[in-house]
């Protein structure tokens, strides 16, 4: 292709950021639907079980000084799950926990009733759950998540996976004892073919995304996720801060970012940190229903196609939506390429910050990050996020290497490329407080 064709061609990228502000979780102080999903208790259960996993570990919160140095904040935090009980993912913790509390209730349990790890896995407990098979549907790593807690209780597994499913994340669940079906069409249609015949073959749905008459287990799906906002307190408090400023944290259906932010709007109410929803652009429902504005979730129709598997659904969870609506002061979409940047930027940091090997879902929020703060055209949303040299941004990597082809073909390769209007510099992008090293 010719330079000039080339340039006529990167004209019509699309913007690296869209955004909605959303002027209502300043003027709520409380949220009904914050406290419905976290009574009193449920954290502190929620992280007793995960320590007694075995394998279990705090997962690293790394910080990127240079990093924030350059783009003009005041530090940058990156929650690393791609190691998480060696799933490459967070998602593990939401959907052991809530096989868990299947169980308990299973059992006849109450809350004030015991049920350890091994008691979970004595052979009593094993032998009235052993005709349970448990399934999912999946872009990929919640399924995984959910085939290994499976196979942990001696369970069948089930696991629904759309046409686009990349081969090495089927071939990963797999890897867990599942049984995978592939279907065609989007995961949303594979959630829906789930729910029909898990009916007919009465099978355990464990999905991380609610609908009409079912949200309890969706429910504590996001309460497992909370684990990891605990022990970011934890890590965040031994160098004397008490809490993020900022956090920009990734969509999809909603429960992880209602999870995490519904986690601080409980323990700090309106004074939460600011919170950032982000989107890709061709699955942003969380975004489409915010512009609709009517306090509803929305659905946004079509192929979904984006690099951001994890990320490419088209309904919202309605159980995640009114935290979100509640608690959400911006909700951003970005094409493909701002995520491969954000893997290109992990991958290959700069001099003293350490590496992070993150995923195209898992690197979205550091590009996204990177163009609110470096570029003037997105002034506005700078400014209404109030960004600045103070800032204590969160970032959670919420996926290691998934799909190890893809990784190579952008890290790499430098598959999906930031167009020239949008490439960086410090002068075409007005960056003027770089230390002198960083220049």
């Amino acid at each position: 292709m010719l330079r000039q064709e080339w340039r006529d061609v990167a004209e019509n990228y699309p913007k690296p950021i869209e955004w909605v502000a959303n002027g209502r979780s300043r003027t709520i102080n409380a949220s009904v639907a914050v406290d419905n999903l976290f009574p009193k208790g449920i954290l502190q259960q929620v992280r007793d079980f995960h320590r007694q996993i075995p394998g279990y570990q705090i997962s690293p919160l790394k910080s990127l000084p240079n990093l924030a140095s350059m783009i003009g904040v005041g530090s940058i935090w990156v929650k690393d799950e791609a190691k998480r009980l060696d799933q490459n993912s967070f998602k593990v913790m939401g959907g052991f926990f809530a096989i868990y509390r299947f169980i308990r209730e299973k059992l006849g349990l109450n809350d004030d009733q015991e049920l350890t790890y091994a008691q979970l896995m004595s052979d009593d407990v094993q032998a009235q759950i052993e005709e349970i098979t448990f399934a999912a549907a999946t872009d990929g790593n919640h399924g995984r998540g959910v085939a290994w807690a499976a196979s942990q209780l001696g369970s069948k597994s089930v696991i629904y996976v759309h046409k686009d499913t990349s081969q090495a994340r089927i071939d990963s669940i797999k890897d867990k004892g599942a049984d995978v079906r592939v279907i065609d069409g989007t995961y949303d249609d594979a959630v829906k073919q789930l729910a029909i015949d898990a009916q007919k073959n009465k099978w355990q749905i464990i999905s991380d995304t609610s609908w009409d008459g079912y949200v309890d287990i969706p429910a504590r799906i996001m309460q497992g996720y909370t684990t990891m906002m605990s022990e970011v307190q934890m890590q965040l408090g031994a160098q004397g801060i008490v809490k993020p400023t900022h956090i920009f944290i990734q969509g999809g259906v909603g429960a992880l970012a209602a999870a995490t932010i519904g986690f601080y709007r409980q323990r700090f109410g309106a004074d939460q940190p600011i919170a950032v929803v982000v989107e890709p652009d061709a699955a942003a429902c969380l975004l489409n229903s915010a512009k609709i504005g009517d306090g509803q979730p929305h659905n946004i129709e079509g192929d979904l196609q984006t690099i951001m598997a994890g990320l490419a659904c088209g309904e919202p969870s309605p159980l995640a939506w009114d935290i979100l609506w509640d608690c959400v002061d911006a909700f951003v979409s970005c094409p493909d390429y701002v995520a491969a940047k954000g893997m290109r930027v992990y991958s290959v940091p700069l001099n003293g910050d350490p590496f992070v090997i993150s995923g195209e879902s898992g690197a979205v929020t550091l590009g996204a990050l990177m163009f609110v703060s470096e570029s003037p055209e997105f002034a506005p949303l700078k400014d209404h996020l109030k960004l600045g040299p103070n800032s204590q941004v969160l970032l959670i990597n919420s996926e290691g290497n998934t799909d190890p082809n893809y990784f190579r073909r952008v890290v790499w390769e430098g598959s999906e490329p930031v167009p020239e209007k949008y490439r960086w510099s410090p002068s075409s992008l007005g960056v003027t407080h770089l230390k002198p090293d960083l220049k």
